[in-house]
């Protein structure tokens, strides 16, 4: 320990979700796409040259960039591309927050943010979210401070309207709002527009979720060439060549698949919508979502039985051990057959609880 900073001693790093290598599972915990990328992606790989290996990736990534920019109705100049969304949102506290002012973000969302503020010595003020769990807008009018919101908001699935992230963008005109949009393509309307309206606003996607790239690890920012020269200044003063040919060529087969992108997101969004009704006729209680999870609570079992339950009848869901969310499960959709196990086994535990001796709410 000695040899350790003392921020190395003091930060908090983020932890990612499980992945297990004890058995196999029906895995609904990293809100991984339960469908495969676009088979082009598959061909992609199939056709590569490997002597294209011996050279280094071309550092502005400009054919993916072209690509994005083309799906989005973007110049490619407004589009910058990382080793997933994450290290893009590490850019942007480095290159748009100074931390004389607190930038805002809510009590409870993707916690990676507080990780990288630390990490930068960026001031946060913390705005709780309401009772039910939606986004206190008043907090975010007219404050003139820099702004991080996941919308669809992690972990909770709950998002605020265009007009309502317009009206927070317009009225913060000093400072740059980021708009995490991780789960936008499950029945959220993206940000994107806007860019070209407002030269303040920053909006970061990623390959993950909707175009089953988790393993890839590509995420992309759309904004005004301002901010994007601000993520390129910080990035190249870290790493010249971030993006490696193979993520550059297979993201942007998945991009270009624009037909498998929407069938594979309605089916997701299908499912979504099947097992919330089937949820809420067992008795779980939880906000409409509009990402590809449902954050649920039951008001006779404890969340953390459910999850210890399920995990040892193979079924691997997120629960958070914190402040206000301690008695809810994060639920990634899985295919239909997968859900149709986990709704089964969920019925059974209730069922069942006060035989198992689940510590019953009630």
């Amino acid at each position: 320990m000695a040899y350790l900073s003392d921020l190395a001693l003091s930060i908090q790093p983020y932890i990612p979700g499980e992945q297990p290598k004890d058995m196999q599972y029906i895995k609904l915990n990293t809100n991984e796409n339960p469908y495969p990328p676009s088979p082009k992606v598959a061909q992609v790989l199939n056709d590569m040259d490997p002597a294209a290996f011996r050279l280094y990736p071309p550092p502005e990534c400009e054919e993916l960039r072209e690509s994005i920019g083309k799906f989005y109705d973007v110049d490619k100049g407004c589009v910058y591309v990382a080793n997933g969304s994450d290290e893009l949102l590490s850019w942007c506290f480095p290159a748009f927050f100074t931390g004389k002012e607190p930038i805002l973000i809510n009590d409870i969302t993707y916690s990676f943010y507080k990780v990288y503020a630390a990490l930068f010595s960026v001031k946060t003020e913390v705005v709780p979210l309401n009772d039910d769990f939606s986004i206190p807008m008043e907090y975010y009018i007219g404050r003139n401070r820099g702004i991080i919101i996941a919308n669809p908001n992690a972990p909770t699935g709950q998002a605020i309207s265009l007009n309502e992230i317009e009206e927070i963008v317009r009225s913060n005109p000093d400072q740059v709002v980021i708009i995490d949009e991780a789960y936008v393509d499950f029945g959220c309307e993206s940000a994107v527009p806007l860019t070209k309206r407002y030269e303040n606003l920053l909006v970061v996607q990623t390959f993950s979720k909707s175009r089953s790239l988790a393993g890839l690890r590509c995420g992309f920012a759309i904004g005004s060439p301002l901010l994007i020269d601000g993520l390129s200044r910080i990035k190249n003063s870290l790493n010249s060549y971030t993006m490696d040919i193979v993520t550059l060529k297979l993201a942007k087969a998945a991009v270009e698949d624009a037909d498998y992108f929407y069938e594979t997101t309605a089916k997701v969004i299908s499912t979504r919508n099947r097992v919330s009704e089937k949820l809420r006729e067992a008795g779980f209680e939880f906000a409409d979502s509009t990402a590809n999870f449902l954050f649920v609570t039951h008001p006779k079992i404890t969340a953390s039985v459910l999850f210890e339950k399920l995990r040892a009848q193979g079924i691997l869901v997120r629960y958070f051990n914190l402040p206000r969310i301690d008695d809810y499960l994060r639920i990634t959709i899985g295919r239909d057959e997968q859900m149709d196990v986990l709704i089964q086994k969920l019925k059974d535990l209730l069922m069942n609880g006060r035989k198992y001796g689940t510590n019953s709410k009630s």
